[in-house]
């Protein structure tokens, strides 16, 4: 059955790889990356022992293998690779033109601590693999890293054109899906040249259209940080690139940069000198614009600084509300003791009508004071 797979070459797999430990510390696991690992039987693959181990496997069969330090030296090479695959990286930026092993002296790092610790103590490793798919390798689109330097540009002037055919159709996130496809591509052919080399200098030339294109299409999707992220990167290396300063200030403009948008438009006609009425008017619409947004953030300014005042005038009255309930409880708590010392003056004052024979009177000061007193039997002695 191994020998039908070797024939077939496309394997798709998940695996796990463990140190030979009494923890059996995991290093890595594919599907907590998210996506399964992918090799082509005799693409010169760096872990050719997975290729036999795979090969022995059936679709869907999951099996552990121990595998010793001598078939594991190029792991951390491997493992790295897989690793930026993962986050969408060429595993091959930053490589020389040497063999994998080359690759693992020339460089102290990976980047990865614990894979650097089996760089310096190659150790026997344990691969947990479940085989996924298998499939004729002709039938797969081929990842940008899996391509050779050929096949690579070649595929640009195709994603290119899928790029623009997608514009046409108003389709902008596509389409800038298709220019970025096709700006990694170059790129990654131009990281394996030697910078000043005129391969490399007409590799940048290349990549400026499809990243004017990119911004485009940004613009439309008004992603307006991510223009100025990748005209600023364009600029740095091309700073005579009219379109990228305009690309630039619209994006700035988008965003309120007056002084950065102002400071591109005119870069642009100081370039390009028949560009200049272009650029006047673009001023022009920039400088209405700031004013609108003036006039719009000074009344929404005097709206909130009155709704504030109105809030303050509320506050106030309910303070004064506050205030007059405190005066009324105060009132009532001073009525209370006058009622207690108007009492037995009242009494008092009763007795000596009494004496005096004058009985209307007391009638009349009792009946008061019962109305108040309801259970003050002194009252009703007087009163009868």
């Amino acid at each position: 059955y191994g020998e039908g797979i070797v024939s077939i070459s496309h394997l798709v797999f998940h695996f796990q790889t463990l140190l030979d430990n009494f923890e059996r510390t995991v290093i890595d696991d594919s599907r907590l990356a998210g996506r399964p690992a992918e090799i082509f039987v005799g693409k010169m693959f760096k872990m050719e022992v997975w290729e036999t181990l795979l090969a022995s496997m059936r679709i869907g069969e999951v099996a552990e293998f121990w595998c010793d330090a001598v078939h594991t030296g190029l792991y951390p090479i491997v493992s790295k690779g897989m690793r930026l695959i993962a986050q969408g990286k060429d595993p091959l930026e930053g490589q020389r033109h040497m063999c994998g092993m080359g690759n693992m002296f020339n460089y102290h790092s990976t980047g990865f601590p614990e894979l650097d610790e089996l760089m310096r103590t190659p150790q026997p490793l344990i691969f947990i693999m479940e085989l996924l798919q298998v499939g004729d390798p002709m039938s797969y689109q081929r990842e940008s890293w899996m391509m050779e330097k050929d096949e690579k540009l070649q595929e640009v002037p195709i994603l290119h054109m899928q790029g623009n055919t997608l514009v046409r159709q108003r389709q902008f996130r596509k389409a800038a899906s298709k220019y970025k496809e096709a700006i990694l591509l170059l790129k990654t052919v131009q990281s394996r040249e030697m910078p000043g080399d005129i391969d490399y200098i007409n590799l940048g030339r290349m990549i400026i259209p499809l990243e004017l294109n990119y911004c485009q299409c940004m613009l439309e999707l008004e992603e307006y940080y991510e223009v100025i992220e990748h005209t600023t990167e364009l600029l740095e290396k091309h700073k005579d690139c009219v379109k990228g300063y305009y690309k630039r200030a619209k994006a700035h403009a988008a965003v309120w940069n007056e002084k950065e948008a102002r400071r591109d438009f005119n870069m642009v006609a100081h370039l390009d000198i028949t560009l200049a009425s272009l650029v006047s008017r673009e001023l022009k619409t920039l400088s209405e614009c700031m004013k609108e947004k003036y006039w719009e953030e000074k009344e929404k300014y005097w709206n909130m600084l009155e709704k504030k005042e109105n809030k303050n005038e509320d506050k106030e009255r309910e303070d004064d509300d506050e205030e007059e309930d405190d005066e009324v409880d105060q009132q009532n708590e001073d009525w209370e003791s006058l009622e207690k010392v108007r009492l037995p003056l009242t009494l008092n004052l009763s007795q000596c009508m009494l004496e005096l024979k004058q009985y209307q009177q007391v009638v009349e000061l009792n009946n008061k004071l019962l109305k108040k007193q309801k259970g003050n039997h002194f009252s009703m002695k007087m009163r009868v």
